[in-house]
């Protein structure tokens, strides 16, 4: 019963900010497990790069999603290259840190537009190609990459960046129950530590960040993989709507600091 259980062979995914960071690292294991995986951000050099390393099963896609007319122009640009679509990973992401009385409009428009406007209304221009490919043997699937950050607090003062990661959790739960109708199914993903452009403290900071994490190291690239793969294929096919956690038990199995007496 287990044989082929992860494998994505035949599959035909897409990987928003699919041309580094956790990404990459999704699209890289797709690779490995068969699928045919578009790699999308806007830096077409750093899509074609990651495609040209990633191999022939790795293609360019490059748009920017931050606008939904450049959400449109990524599904448009799909559907003249593939009828259909198994896997969508709204990854895209941003985000943005200042103090509360200084805190921008545009650093709260850019991430909540690119952190959870787009993965919506990419997945509904999406909508036709992933019934397309969905079954009631192999339904389709969306993975959307959230942020412990929506889960727990972050010390930083990343106010539209926690905003968007937690309504996005939620999204998640609203999209799966409405989708699952049509055998697409959909869940989330929180990573923690990862050495990433975005999480520079992890990047260039691991063996700190690391002592802060209950399993005591941060991140590593199949971690992030492995999630997606289960999600993505048949061994994820039951699992609707749930986000799990990929932190090192910084979440959920972090000890309080400190006694609140009552």
């Amino acid at each position: 019963m287990a044989s082929g259980l992860f494998s994505l062979e035949g599959r035909v995914a897409l990987v928003t900010g699919g041309s580094r960071g956790i990404g990459k690292m999704i699209a890289r294991g797709f690779v490995e497990q068969g699928a045919k995986v578009y790699v999308s951000s806007r830096k077409a050099d750093a899509c074609d790069a990651t495609a040209e390393e990633l191999g022939p099963n790795c293609i360019s896609l490059p748009q920017d999603i931050s606008t939904v007319e450049g959400v449109k122009a990524l599904a448009a640009a799909l559907a003249e290259r593939e009828p259909k679509l198994d896997i969508l990973v709204n990854n895209a992401g941003a985000a943005w840190a200042a103090d509360f009385d200084e805190f921008p409009e545009h650093g709260w428009d850019k991430v909540m537009n690119l952190n959870l406007k787009s993965p919506f209304f990419l997945t509904q221009q999406l909508h036709g190609a992933l019934k397309a490919a969905a079954s009631d043997e192999r339904p389709a699937k969306v993975i959307n990459i959230a942020s412990i950050d929506g889960m727990a607090l972050n010390p930083l003062e990343t106010y539209s960046y926690h905003a968007s990661k937690s309504a996005l959790i939620y999204l998640t739960r609203r999209m799966a129950a409405r989708l699952v109708k049509d055998r697409i199914v959909v869940t989330a993903i929180a990573p923690g530590p990862f050495a990433s452009e975005m999480n520079r403290a992890a990047r260039d900071h691991g063996d700190e960040i690391a002592r802060r994490v209950p399993l005591g190291r941060i991140g590593r690239d199949d971690d992030m993989a492995a999630t997606a793969i289960f999600l993505a294929s048949r061994a994820g096919d039951y699992v609707v709507g749930a986000t799990i956690p990929v932190d090192g038990g910084v979440a959920l199995a972090t000890l309080p600091r400190e006694a609140i007496a009552g």
